[in-house]
């Protein structure tokens, strides 16, 4: 770079500030995703938190009914549309999104697939099957998966097959964890037919969500669904570079935890939210960061769950079609690049910030929060 230090120091300080309320809307938001993502490697961590900050302010925008659901989709259509033309809106998470677009040549499918699961969010549908629960899974956490795979350059296939099945099964967690808060507002994403199969009516039942030996099977059944796509998701890990293992894996074996802590609990979600002690994540992040380096491949190809097949085809076309999406100029990438590389370094300054004033202080305290 041949600027001035004097206009360098700008963009440094723009991006710290972006920096700053991404991390801030990734904290207040997924505690797990948040305590994962430090152990992802700088190159990749300032990713994710733009991605997830992008994420969590379009969820609240379809969300708190400020706006219809359908002007709130065609306002962040178009806020993508600016995105990938290369002009965001002037807002942090839109700026920041730019740079991860621009860096990754990122999907668009992905992105409408998880703008599509909180429009479902927020109509109320209804899911009657597991394969309807897949299918909003697929959406607003399998396609998060991918993104995340996409991020750290694994394109097979495969892994990101893999990566949206993990997921899923971690949105299938959430689901079983949250069932009485749902419920009291009004929601159910159990699968209805599951409900009556145990024999339970559902409007009745949400009238007064309380929790029964039959709901217990039903939340059973679900956590069962989970751990086979956790199961079946572990393949992938190892198909991430070295240095993003530890993190997904950690992510994997938090939410896991959530359904065992579940479990322990009986399996009463109506009376109370399961939550995985602090003491207990940092011994899982601990455990990541060594089963990291032994994680095994699969020795075969096994097909995607249906309901995520066609994120994983939208991915593999665009690959193959070297992403000719007529998004803004080689020059203007560049710039990109080397912005996403100055938001990498304030990250890297106050990681190294954190570390001097207390390494083992920081994880316990960021977990609590």
């Amino acid at each position: 770079m041949h600027a001035s230090t004097h206009h360098a120091d700008k963009p440094a300080q723009g991006a710290s500030v972006d920096l700053d309320a991404c991390v801030a809307l990734m904290r207040t938001g997924s505690k797990t995703f948040f305590a994962a993502s430090r152990l992802l490697p700088m190159r990749v961590r300032a990713s994710s938190i733009a991605l997830y900050a992008f994420c969590r302010v379009a969820d609240d925008m379809v969300d708190n009914g400020d706006m219809g659901i359908d002007e709130a989709m065609r306002v962040l259509s178009h806020r993508l549309d600016r995105i990938y033309a290369g002009d965001p809106q002037d807002c942090v998470e839109d700026r920041a999104l730019s740079v991860v677009v621009q860096r990754h040549e990122l999907p668009r499918p992905l992105l409408d697939a998880l703008l599509d699961g909180f429009a479902w969010d927020a109509q109320g549908r209804r899911y009657d099957t597991l394969e309807q629960v897949h299918d909003y899974g697929a959406r607003v956490a399998g396609s998060v998966g991918a993104m995340m795979c996409w991020i750290m350059g694994v394109r097979s296939p495969q892994a990101l097959a893999r990566a949206c099945e993990l997921g899923v099964a971690m949105q299938l967690t959430n689901i079983a964890r949250d069932v009485g808060e749902d419920a009291r507002n009004g929601r159910l994403y159990l699968p209805r037919q599951w409900m009556a199969q145990a024999g339970i009516d559902t409007d009745t039942w949400l009238m007064r969500p309380v929790g029964s030996p039959a709901l217990q099977s039903v939340v059973s059944r679900l956590l069962d669904e989970a751990d086979r796509l956790y199961e079946q998701a572990a393949a992938g890990i190892a198909q991430l570079p070295r240095d993003c293992r530890s993190a997904i894996l950690a992510a994997r074996l938090i939410y896991a935890e959530i359904g065992q802590q579940l479990r322990r609990e009986g399996l009463d979600p109506c009376a109370r939210r399961a939550i995985v002690p602090t003491s207990r994540k940092l011994v899982l992040l601990a455990c990541a960061s060594v089963q990291s380096g032994w994680v095994g491949r699969s020795s075969g190809v096994v097909p995607p769950l249906a309901a995520i097949a066609y994120l994983v085809d939208h991915c593999h076309t665009l690959e193959s079609t070297a992403f000719s999406s007529g998004i803004s100029t080689r020059p203007f990438s560049q710039r990109m690049a080397w912005m996403l590389e100055m938001f990498e370094r304030v990250e890297a300054r106050r990681q190294a910030e954190r570390d001097a004033g207390g390494r083992r202080a920081v994880p316990a305290q960021q977990l609590s929060h």
